[in-house]
């Protein structure tokens, strides 16, 4: 009888070792268990990414590309411009539903780009009636989603036919974006010559022009005619001697030999 009370008692004592026993052990497989937990979670976010192959350039319907305008997660988001399509996914913030440039995806909205016209007509592809310097700024966007953006192909239409090759209109558009920036760099040529006033605003005081070296006067900039469709003017710097020539504008009351005006 006393035998087999010591060996229960043995066994309670030999029970009871192990079960405080076993908090120490977890402790210790606390932080292996923790790393393998990461190591899948790693493995499951690189699978999920790898599985989704990246587009390959390739010819795009209008009706193709609508259906990568964001609002399908499981698509990535696609954008035209002069017919040129790119994979803006990576900019979903932006790009995709509530984004600011939401508007853009799943379309070629090249208009819009230098309208600011955001809905209805203003969304299109077409540069009917934009100016060259106009036309040039949609080039440039172009541009920068040649450097930023990954290239998946063209839209079939306005500016490319059905076996890719470029159309009239997108040759259209690119001569005469070169002649924009032809003009713009001849107009920073030509004002170059005569330096421009020095400005400043503030909404206690208002707006000032003056120049440390002649006097302030408006001047139109010619160029803007073929560069905006409008003439413009700017604030430019001559010499007392050359106050005389024709297209001078004083500011309006402003004394003729004044170096400040308040505008």
């Amino acid at each position: 009888m006393d035998s087999t009370a010591s060996r229960g008692e043995a066994e309670k004592a030999s029970s009871e070792n192990v079960a405080k026993g076993w908090p120490s052990r977890l402790r210790a497989l606390s932080p292996l268990l923790l790393g393998l937990g990461f190591l899948i979670a790693l493995i499951a976010f690189v699978l999920q990414f790898s599985l989704k192959k990246p587009l390959q350039p390739r010819l795009w319907t209008i009706e193709e590309l609508a259906l990568y305008n964001g609002t399908d997660e499981t698509l990535p988001i696609l954008l035209g411009i002069l017919g040129s399509v790119f994979d803006v996914t990576k900019g979903r913030s932006h790009y995709g539903p509530g984004g600011g440039y939401h508007h853009f995806s799943g379309r070629d909205a090249s208009r819009a780009f230098v309208s600011g016209n955001f809905t209805g007509d203003g969304l299109t592809d077409s540069l009917h009636g934009l100016s060259s310097g106009e036309v040039n700024s949609v080039v440039d966007w172009r541009k920068f989603y040649i450097e930023r953006y990954i290239y998946v192909g063209k839209v079939v239409g306005r500016y490319y036919d059905s076996q890719g090759n470029p159309t009239k209109h997108l040759k259209g558009v690119e001569a005469k974006a070169r002649r924009g920036a032809q003009l713009l760099e001849k107009q920073k040529i030509e004002e170059a010559k005569i330096p421009s006033c020095n400005s400043k605003w503030s909404e206690q005081d208002g707006g000032k022009v003056w120049c440390d070296t002649g006097y302030p006067r408006l001047v139109k900039r010619p160029v803007d005619i073929a560069l905006t469709g409008k003439i413009s003017q700017r604030c430019a710097c001559f010499k007392e001697e050359e106050l005389g020539r024709p297209g001078l504008e004083v500011y309006k009351g402003c004394d003729y030999l004044s170096k400040v005006c308040t505008v």
